[in-house]
């Protein structure tokens, strides 16, 4: 004890100007506190509230002569007190307990007011004997049950449990061990230790202690130790821990006997506990002043010590101390604040002391961290580096760590500067400068075996203590590249760990094996990432990478259905610009995997990029087929033919050279026949619409000059007139009259009308083509396409063309023409001889009688009787025979329904001028169509029948 420091922790609040007011009259015999007030009983009996001034809030009378033992309850607004009453009666003890509401005022008197009495209980009973009190002590279990305990001077506890305000309580009596002195077991303290539903009592005599589990019925006694101590020398800490004051030391007790034990010498006059500091009074040796001391027991040091007076009562209230003196006088010692109390040890330089603080008194991190602080920059001025960076570390987490490494920097201690960021890294509260740092740091110490230890810390850790990406960059810059390796593959960072592999290390082998141990949305995205420089130096392992990642096989398609996942598979077009440089690479994979797959999404773009390197004259990367697939489609059919055509001037000369003077070589025309296959393959006949971009298809045939495929396309595409303008441009005479046999015969769904642009490009050949325009004039002469005059003005533009040439056709066409002109004059003479009957006909009919000679019936052949109707065609018939219709003969009558309806279905086409000109359209000699409408009446007829009026017929 003498060996601890003493510190002035606490400091007197009142000044010594506190005294109990005068008001208080009585010697003061006991005092509680709590609620924010002091209460006092006095041996008159009144009991006085004091505020926290020390002033009178109110007094009353309690009991009739004195006030023993006075607590204030803390759940409740009640004042439990024990006092002597005056004696009514010999058989009734004069002390009593009483319970106060001190919310509840009654009026005594006229001028002074007394809290409510809510219960008077008599302590001693025939039962319970009277016998001097020496403790007494309340529990607040759950309100309004209360446990009470007194002590008495034989060794006796009586308890009283229960709701006291209401009398429903239940007595017991706990005894301990008793000698033959009395004074050796009188009760001169209590302690409750409630802990969790456990509760026990400590119970003190001068010569034992003793602990009585309450919960056991009867309450079961244990004998913790066969020493005790005087009245007030005991106390309860804070871990509810009993604490008793003998002359020689203060021991501790707990459920299972002695705890430690401090040497503090002197007599205790009085024990206390406040905020985990042990408050002592021990009487003075040589005079009536005692001395008040405060222990720090966690810290071995004395907090406060000074010199007081004779002290009769000892309390803790309002954050103080207070002593009351025998002679009235308060004491009030109150705890200086952290920060003062800091001050004062870092003066002294008293670092150890204030950490130990700090710590005891569950300081914030922060205030600790400061102080830890504050004696590393001692230590540090001092030039004790190292155990200056031992304090700094502690202050990790709170300390900016640019304050520790700025100074370690400066004085150049860079393994105290390691071991610092080591230990931010241990933390994980490192930043990418600081793992650059330490990286650094370890790479200029050439520690081989801490940089593998640091990369290495994280097994079995789900996270790195540190930035990984950083950790990569300094050990790939510093030449560690293994190192760099492990820790992308361990934090599973699949770019770094490629990028070691294929640019620093170019292990390429092993960067598609790792590549393909990925998941597949991961496979992807690396090989869009590093798929240049794997296709440049491995192209057909990467190749049969790609279609793994892009076509599932059968056994997970299974797995796949019956899990009912779909799967969304990466599309070939992804990955094409990864072959920007290796063309043929790309034209290897889109092969593969449309010879798999045939049911692709993006089939079409696959097959225009393939048709596209197919048909380049050099093989390089393709550039129109990413263009905007939704320009390509605007292009109807109209504009692609302006586009044809305009290609067709410009690209003829092109066509011309390539076919004369350019010799294809092996490969080219390879692929050209791929192309052309993939042409015909992507397009057959069951297909509306090709499997690829048709319109890109020709453009990319015109460019390259391949004729074949655009031969086809046209062919497709019923462009019939494109198919012979291709072979007009190489002048391909056999192959243009050729084509014309298959596309020009409408039979087959052919376009005669080809014939005329080809007799119309031998009229412009400007050579001879004798033989061929023979041929063409058979195909005209035999499906009569043209008139022989439209045919000699065409053929008349060819000055090498003579007169031979057409001289059989012309004859043909002539004696053709004579017998057509025979055949018309004999038909208008039959019509003129027949309209000269027909005229004779009417005329007879309009001037003379008819006799009618039937003798029978036309409908019912019996012998015609009247009533009979004649008509003018000579049918007979009876009036009963005709039923309902006389005004027309039956026999003759659908005949000529028949013809008024196909006049009205006449006269209503007049109306339709579409059907008109699309006969004329359709027809091959439109003059027939006019003449034919002439010769109905059509044409001329200018009067049109309203369809709201009715046709009639007059015969």
């Amino acid at each position: 004890m003498y060996q601890w420091r003493k510190f002035e922790f606490f400091e007197e609040k009142s000044a010594g100007k506190a005294a109990i007011p005068s008001e208080v009259s009585g010697n003061i015999q006991c005092c509680s506190s709590g609620r924010g007030r002091i209460a006092v009983g006095c041996d008159d009996g009144m009991v006085a509230l004091l505020d926290r001034g020390f002033k009178l809030s109110y007094a009353f009378q309690a009991h009739g002569t004195s006030v023993l033992f006075i607590q204030q309850l803390k759940q409740r607004n009640f004042l439990v007190t024990v006092g002597e009453d005056e004696q009514v009666s010999p058989q009734l003890p004069s002390i009593c307990l009483k319970v106060f509401d001190l919310d509840k005022m009654q009026p005594e008197g006229s001028s002074t007011t007394r809290p409510f009495c809510v219960q008077i209980v008599r302590i001693f009973t025939n039962q319970f004997p009277e016998a001097k009190i020496t403790s007494f002590l309340v529990l607040e279990e759950a309100p309004p049950i209360l446990l009470i305990t007194i002590g008495l001077d034989n060794g006796s506890i009586y308890c009283i449990k229960g709701d006291v305000a209401r009398e429903r309580i239940t007595r017991f009596t706990l005894q301990v061990e008793t000698g033959a002195d009395k004074s050796v077991s009188s009760i001169t303290g209590l302690g409750f230790r409630v802990e969790a539903r456990v509760l026990q009592l400590f119970a003190v005599t001068p010569a034992s202690i003793s602990l009585f589990n309450l919960n056991d019925q009867p309450p079961r006694r244990q004998t913790l130790d066969q020493i005790g101590c005087d009245i007030n020398a005991v106390t309860m800490s804070d871990r509810l821990d009993l604490i008793i004051g003998r002359p020689e030391a203060v021991y501790f007790y707990e459920v299972d006997g002695r705890g430690p034990c401090w040497a503090f010498d002197g007599e205790k006059k009085f024990i206390g506990w406040f905020r985990g500091y042990l408050l002592c009074v021990i009487a003075g040796q040589r005079s009536n002043r005692d001395m008040f001391n405060i222990y720090d027991l966690k810290n071995r040091l004395i907090a406060h010590s000074m010199v007081v007076g004779n002290v009769s009562h000892f309390l803790c209230e309002w954050g103080y101390i207070v002593l009351i003196m025998s002679d009235k006088k308060v004491l009030c010692i109150g705890e200086k604040d952290m920060e003062s109390k800091l001050d004062m040890l870092f003066k002294k330089n008293l670092y150890t002391v204030a950490i130990n603080l700090v710590q005891s008194q569950q300081a914030d991190a922060a205030a600790t961290a400061e102080v830890l602080r504050k004696y590393a920059d001692h230590l540090y001025g001092k030039q004790d580096y190292d155990e200056a960076m031992s304090q700094y570390i502690l202050t990790i987490g709170h300390l900016e760590p640019s304050y520790v490494i700025q100074k370690f920097l400066d004085a150049q201690r860079i393994h105290n500067l390691t071991n610092y960021l080591e230990k931010l890294h241990e933390k994980g509260l490192a930043s990418k400068d600081h793992t650059t740092l330490l990286l650094n740091c370890y790479t200029k110490l050439k520690d081989v075996e801490k940089l593998n230890k640091f990369i290495e810390d994280g097994d079995g850790h789900s996270e790195h203590k540190f930035d990984v990406e950083t950790a990569i960059r300094v050990c790939r810059a510093a030449g560690y590249h293994e190192h760099a390796l492990y820790v992308a593959k361990k934090a599973e960072r699949h770019e770094w760990y490629l990028k070691l592999l294929l640019e620093d290390l170019g292990s390429y082998d092993e960067a598609l094996q790792y590549i393909s141990s990925l998941e597949p949305d991961e496979v992807g995205a690396t090989i869009k990432e590093y798929g240049k420089i794997l296709v440049e130096h491995r192209p057909a392992e990467t190749v049969e990478t790609l279609l793994r990642l892009c076509i599932v096989d059968q056994d997970s398609t299974k797995k796949t259905k019956n899990s009912m996942h779909l799967v969304m598979l990466p599309s070939p077009m992804d990955f094409i610009k990864i072959f920007v440089h290796s063309p043929k690479s790309l034209m290897e994979f889109l092969e593969k995997y449309i010879g798999k797959v045939k049911d692709s999404p993006a089939q079409v773009e696959i097959h225009n990029t393939l048709l596209e390197l197919y048909l380049s004259n050099t093989l390089t990367f393709p550039s129109i087929s990413q263009e905007n697939a939704e320009e390509r489609h605007d292009l109807d059919v109209g504009k692609f033919k302006q586009i044809a055509n305009g290609s067709k001037i410009e690209n003829k000369g092109k066509m011309n050279n390539a076919n004369k003077d350019v010799k294809k070589d092996k490969d080219h025309i390879e692929r050209q026949d791929k192309g052309l296959a993939l042409l015909k393959n992507a397009w057959t006949y069951d297909m509306e619409q090709p499997l690829y971009d048709v319109f890109l298809a020709i453009i990319l045939c015109q460019m390259n000059t391949f004729r074949d495929g655009l031969l086809f396309l046209y062919e497709k595409m019923k462009l019939y007139k494109e198919v012979i303008a291709c072979y007009m441009q190489t002048h391909d005479h056999e192959g243009l009259i050729t084509c014309c046999k298959k596309l020009g015969d409408s039979t087959h769904g052919g376009d005669q009308s080809l014939w005329v642009d080809v007799l119309n490009y031998f009229g412009e050949l400007g050579e001879d083509c004798s033989k061929e325009v023979k041929e063409v004039l058979t195909y005209i002469e035999r499906d009569n396409i043209l008139p022989p005059i439209v045919v000699l003005q065409t053929l008349s533009r060819n000055p090498c063309l003579t007169l031979s040439v057409v001289k059989d056709y012309i004859a043909r066409k002539l004696e053709q023409e004579s017998r057509l002109i025979e055949e018309d004059r004999r038909s208008i003479e039959k019509y003129q001889e027949d309209t000269t009957s027909m005229r004779k006909e009417i005329q007879d009919l309009r001037t003379n009688a008819r006799i009618f000679q039937l003798s029978k019936c036309t409908a019912c052949t019996f012998t015609l009787d009247l009533p009979a109707v004649h008509f003018m065609c000579m049918h007979s018939f009876h009036l009963r025979c005709l039923g309902d219709n006389e005004k027309e003969c039956p026999e003759c009558a659908p005949e000529y329904r028949s013809i008024l309806e196909t006049k009205k279905n006449l006269e209503t086409n007049a109306r339709d001028q579409n059907l008109f000109f699309q006969k004329l359209k359709n027809s091959k000699d439109g003059f027939s169509v006019i003449a034919d409408y002439f010769g109905k009446g059509i044409v001329s007829k200018t009067t049109i029948t309203s369809p709201e009026t009715p046709l009639t017929n007059n015969t």
